[in-house]
């Protein structure tokens, strides 16, 4: 009986390790940085990790909205360099001494952000139908995707009179979407930045989880094919996925601008691979069919701890490099074998 009864506690001790294997992973590391040095655990370090990690994110759940429907999206991070510089290409003050666009004039905020956000889109949108209709690998579409998006904003980051120079001189009520905050104390401060973060979250999860479109994401991601059989119009939702992904990617390439207070060609070089791990160490599937919103922020914050926190105790970068190749084939290798399992 008493074996029986071991038995099942050590069953349930692994199942609670399994299953909040990455919230553990999160808490042992700040305890462990905290140790070390016992400031990393005050506010203002707190509020950088946050402001840090918000547009990515807001990637991160972009691309998880892809790796759920058991693809891709190495486009990402292009996608957030092009809207990033077309936002702050029309967003720069009238004094400003090397205007992008010299004689435009003082548009209301919201349009050039719609217009950078609806690039993304649309270009989301090509990579959804290169995949659903003429049936690409989602890892061949985006990479193409990836590199024509990138010579097309190198295009137009180098019309005159710019000519390649860094966008700067951003309008105030742009820029203080980044670094702007609810609250009058710098240190106890909400970054608006991080209120994006958290009302996309929430969004995304309730589409996740409430919604049609959530629900044969999920089915398209566990069985393609059994959920052709069961009527749903895979190649319209997949579409539908790729559009969203993109316009998540248009969002977080806008408040990169403003947080970052310029924009050049080369904003969001990698941030596509920094997004797909956060989401499989996350617990995202790279099988597809499996992930949460919880998860992928878990995922990105655990890469920041890791980026601030290293840095913050005074770790080589090159040792941060290390640890994090580490955790993303561990987080793979683990998502593999409960895939081989369940078969």
């Amino acid at each position: 009986m008493t074996t029986k009864t071991e038995t099942l506690k050590s069953r349930d001790l692994s199942g609670f390790i399994t299953k909040y294997a990455i919230y553990i992973v999160l808490v042992v590391l700040v305890i462990g940085i905290a140790i070390y040095d016992p400031r990393f655990l005050s506010v203002s370090i707190l509020r950088d990790i946050l402001l840090q990690s918000s547009t990515r994110v807001i990637i991160a759940l972009g691309a998880a909205f892809i790796l759920i429907t058991g693809g891709t999206d190495l486009s990402a991070g292009r996608i957030v360099g092009l809207s990033a510089v077309i936002s702050a290409s029309m967003l720069q003050t009238e004094e400003y001494g090397r205007r992008f666009f010299p004689d435009l004039p003082q548009l209301p905020m919201f349009i050039p952000i719609i217009i950078a956000i609806v690039a993304g889109l649309l270009i989301g949108l090509i990579n959804g139908i290169v995949v659903a209709k003429f049936r690409v690998p989602p890892f061949i579409a985006t990479l193409g995707t990836m590199v024509a998006v990138y010579g097309a904003n190198s295009l137009y980051f180098d019309m005159k009179p710019n000519q390649s120079q860094p966008i700067g001189g951003l309008r105030p009520d742009f820029s203080s979407l980044g670094t702007g905050a609810i609250g009058s104390s710098s240190t106890y401060s909400i970054p608006y930045i991080v209120i994006f973060a958290i009302v996309v979250s929430v969004i995304v999860w309730i589409v996740f989880n409430k919604t049609k479109l959530g629900k044969y994401m999920y089915a398209i991601g566990g069985n393609i094919h059994a959920a052709v059989v069961s009527g749903i119009n895979v190649n319209r939702y997949l579409i539908y996925i790729y559009a969203i992904a993109g316009a998540l990617y248009g969002l977080a390439g806008v408040l990169e601008a403003a947080r970052t207070g310029g924009a050049t060609n080369n904003y969001g070089n990698m941030y596509e691979l920094d997004a797909i791990a956060a989401c499989v160490v996350g617990g995202v599937s790279t099988s597809g069919g499996i992930g949460t919103v919880p998860g992928v922020l878990a995922g990105v914050l655990i890469f920041s701890v890791i980026n601030y926190g290293l840095t913050f105790i005074g770790i080589s970068p090159y040792w941060q490099l290390i640890i994090k190749g580490v955790i993303i084939v561990a987080a793979v290798a683990f998502d593999m074998r409960k895939y081989m399992n369940s078969k």
